[in-house]
Order: structure tokens, then sequence, then C-alpha cells
């Protein structure tokens, strides 16, 4: 378990002083001069080092995604986007940063900015979130005022700008070409790659879209070393993660813990159990709504980081579970994920825009019951049509549920298509009577 001395979030509950004083005196803006002194390659190498890996869903390494900006200006500015736009069901966690410590993430837009040569930083946060977007504002106007940001920033040499951007509130606005579309005030549709957005992203310039965790760990790495940060998890599966635990567990919450725990150990310990003791736990959605579903019998000895959950075909996505007792009808779960993707597919790809719409009138007639055992099937194969043929992975996102439930839950989908042609032949019979 990790002891508080190793916890990157030091205000993550709200207990203490947010102000740009208050973070200053949990160790946050402390030497940074010092560490942009240090040269560009020398803090992407640490971010490499550390074995940070994005803590948006994709895991992607950290310190990689910063390397394919370009070395040298062609005359084009270089911009950071920050995607502060959490809109993945049960997920919750850089809302905590953004309310209760956002000076990290400040401080962490100014490091990787310039580590990337980049002119400013855009944090594009979810329109939902209102008092966040207030408490980061306000701590954006401090750090300008004590010129940490802005001309000569933090005494640095270097100029750096950052500017809150507003979102409307749209789930798709979470991908990060068409968080960029929408950023240039067009409609959150998400682009063709390539070019990637180290390539021509934001205005065309070159650019890096981070997860706000991503960013907002960065300048503790920097000062306590690599080496103390891939301390924690398993090889490929470094460091500290901000996780979250929902439904039936007696106390939800979002915590700070090491990677490669077991899904057990963080249940018990973080969310004091499961509603009604372990045997009562039915599945559990690792990591976001996006991520296929597991079963009690795969959570016994199962690892909670990005390479176990992908071995036994899942995913760790944000790192935040949506736990369910033995009382959750799992079908209807799963339809009602399926209701939610198909709401929020912006519909520029075919695939997505008509086998959402499918997948869920299909999942309409399998929680009823009123569906024939063959369309089972016949659902699989349309998932598979969807997934990996759209421009993003919210077709993905929107198969995969799916492909979860049939895989370890299709005799529920059974019994419940039986029961219901046991009763209507019932019912006929007695008419006929």
């Amino acid at each position: 378990m990790l002891k508080d001395q190793d916890r990157i979030f030091t205000n993550l509950y709200g207990m203490n002083d947010r102000t740009l004083k208050g973070a200053q005196a949990r160790g946050h803006w402390d030497g940074t001069a010092g560490i942009l002194a240090n040269g560009r390659d020398w803090i992407i190498q640490q971010v490499k080092d550390s074995g940070l890996r994005g803590r948006g869903g994709a895991g992607f390494p950290t310190g990689l995604k910063w390397s394919f900006m370009p070395k040298e200006s062609d005359g084009r500015p270089a911009y950071l986007v920050v995607n502060a736009d959490e809109s993945e069901p049960a997920t919750c966690k850089d809302r905590e940063i953004m309310r209760h410590d956002p000076h990290t993430l400040i401080e962490g837009c100014l490091i990787a900015g310039f580590a990337m040569n980049a002119v400013a930083a855009y944090i594009y946060i979810r329109g939902e979130y209102i008092r966040e977007k207030e408490a980061l504002q306000a701590a954006i106007d401090e750090a300008y005022e004590a010129g940490l940001i802005g001309k000569n920033a933090s005494k640095s040499g270097y100029d750096f700008d950052i500017y809150l951007h507003h979102g409307a509130g749209a789930y798709i606005c979470g991908e990060e070409t068409a968080l960029i579309e929408s950023l240039e005030g067009k409609k959150g549709m998400p682009r063709m790659k390539p070019p990637f957005p180290a390539g021509a992203g934001l205005y065309g310039c070159p650019t890096t879209v981070n997860n706000v965790e991503s960013i907002a760990v960065v300048p503790t790495i920097l000062r306590r070393g690599p080496e103390w940060f891939s301390s924690f998890g398993r090889p490929n599966n470094a460091g500290t993660k901000l996780m979250a635990l929902t439904g039936h567990v007696n106390t939800p919450c979002v915590f700070e813990e090491q990677m490669s725990l077991s899904v057990r150990e963080i249940i018990e310990t973080h969310g004091g159990g499961i509603r009604g003791g372990w045997d009562n736990l039915k599945a559990i959605i690792p990591g976001g709504a996006s991520c296929p579903v597991l079963p009690k019998e795969k959570l016994e000895d199962a690892i909670f980081d990005f390479d176990w959950m992908r071995q036994n075909q899942s995913s760790f996505g944000t790192g935040c579970m949506i736990v369910m007792d033995n009382s959750v009808d799992v079908v209807k779960a799963v339809w009602r994920l399926a209701k939610f993707f198909k709401h929020e597919s912006c519909g520029q790809c075919t695939p997505c825009r008509e086998g959402t719409g499918w997948m869920m009138r299909v999942m309409d007639r399998l929680v009823t019951g009123e569906a024939e055992p063959e369309e089972i099937d016949m659902l699989l194969d349309v998932t598979k049509q969807v997934e990996g043929h759209t421009i993003c992975a919210l077709g993905d996102a929107a198969a995969w549920p799916i492909q979860g439930l049939i895989r370890h839950f299709r005799d529920e989908i059974e019994d419940r298509i039986k029961r219901q042609k046991t009763g209507r032949s019932t019912t006929i019979l007695t008419a006929a009577e």
C-alpha cells in the first residue's frame, strides 16, 4: 500500500488550502526554474525513465509522446493541450485535482510546455465542471500574479501562457482530435490520422494532448526522480495513480494508490469491501464505462494495471472501477451503456453512427428477453464490424462492453430469452383453454 509520504496529490480531499500559498507549503512550485534550467531533453528523458503512461485511458508512454514534437520550430508555434474533458462514466479523478490541487496541474503545464517548446497551454475543461473551472481559473490568475507563468515564467527566461476553455459537455470531445476541433470553434468530430497532432494539431501547429493527471504528476516526478516513481507497480505499469471505486462497495471513493495491487486488495482496503461481502460480488467494469466487464471468477487473483487487464480481455482505462454485486441485472447495465454510446456518437463514421443504434436496439430486445437466441451471435458479429472500423475509439468503446457481456454472461441472456418464451407459451395455452 502507498505510504503518505509517497502521495503526489496531498490535498485530494480539499482538507487543506488550495491557493498558491497552500500549494507552496506542500512543496509545489519549489525550484521550478531550476528544473527548467536542466533543459528540454533532460526533462523528456526523465519522464521516459519514470515509466509514466498516459492517465487518460489509453496508457501511451508520456515521455515518448512528448518526444514526437519537433525539436526545432519551422516558424509555427507549438501548443500543449490538456484534456480536462472527463466525460467517461464513473470517472471522476481529474475533477479532484482541478478543484482541490490545481497548482499541480498549472506547474505541470509550465514544465511540459517548456519540454515541448510550446508557447501556450490550452486546458479544455468539461462543460459540467463549473466549480472546478472557477477553482482552476483562480489558481491560474494567482500563478500569473506571482510571475510563475506568463512573461519570463518563474524567472526562467521562458514565456508561457495558460488558457482555460470551457466545453459544452460532449463525450466525443474527450477524444484528442475532436477536442482540438472543438477548441478551434468547430463541431467536436475526430480527425483522420495522420497527420498526428504532433505534426499538425491545434490551428495546424505541432500539438501534444495530455490528460490532466499525466501532466499534474510531472513536477513531483522530476523533483523526486524517475527511480522513485518507477519503484511502484510492475515493469511497464509504473507509478502511483489516482483511482476510484463506485457502485456496490461500502465506501465509494477517489484515492491515490500504487499500480499493480490486486483488485481484491483495492476493493477491501479503499472500498471497505463489497456490500454483503466478497461472495456477493458479481462483476466489475475496471476503468470507466468503455472497458469490457469482468466476472467474479476472473477477479480472485486479478491485478489492477494496464497489462493484466489487457491480457484478460479487458482494459485498465482510467482506473475508475464500477463494482456490481449480485443484485445487478448485468444485461440491463450493459444495455444502459449501449444507449449512452449511441447517444454520444458524433455520427461521422458510418459503422459507429449506424452500428451503435443497431446494437442498442438489439440490446433493447435482449434486456426484455423478446429476442431470438441467434440474435446473440448476430450482435457479437455487429460489434466486430464496428470495432476497429472508425476514425476514433468511440466505436470500440461501444462494442467492448457488449463483447464482455456475451463472453462472460451469455447464459444469463439465454435464460432470459427462454423464460420469456416459456411465459409466452403458457399465456397462449391459458388463453386457448
